[in-house]
């Protein structure tokens, strides 16, 4: 698939599902890429509300992989590549269109037996519900003085 039709992928909007007993989430139907390609799942505990799982498609995860590239080697660096790489794992949708989750990283999320995912635009979220519930109340509080200081 070339980067261009990737990187023009969008998600958006936000979906709840369950898992089954495998970790199994289905992707919603808008969500999932006509041809078979690599997603990135890392363990992403920036939120306030709580960790997550973020997910990238290819174009996304290059750019993300080049801006830990281009940080100073300073002694952060190398520990940053250390947990980014033992709390990611790339995976392809399976025949239904699932994403199967990790035992250790549902674990790190909260995730159980119910999800939100959440579109980002370029990449998305999974979350568990009441983590989810906390960080929707944070990010509503702070998204109008995102778009102001953007100048829209």
């Amino acid at each position: 698939m070339p980067n261009e039709i990737v990187s023009e992928m969008t998600y958006s909007l936000v979906y709840r599902h369950s898992l089954d007993d495998k970790r199994r989430l289905p992707m919603p139907f808008r969500w999932r890429p006509k041809e078979p390609m690599d997603f990135s799942l890392v363990v992403w505990p920036k939120h306030a509300a709580g960790t997550c799982l973020r997910v990238f498609p290819p174009v996304p995860w290059a750019k993300f992989r080049a801006e830990i590239e281009a940080m100073p080697n300073t002694a952060k660096k190398p520990g940053l590549k250390r947990m980014i790489g033992s709390f990611s794992t790339t995976m392809k949708l399976d025949a239904a269109g699932r994403l199967t989750i990790p035992e250790e990283m549902a674990v790190k999320a909260d995730i159980t037996n119910q999800a939100v995912l959440v579109g980002m635009v370029d990449r998305f979220e999974i979350w568990s519900p009441n983590r989810y519930t906390v960080a929707q109340a944070q990010d509503e509080a702070d998204w109008k003085e995102s778009l102001e200081a953007m100048g829209e």
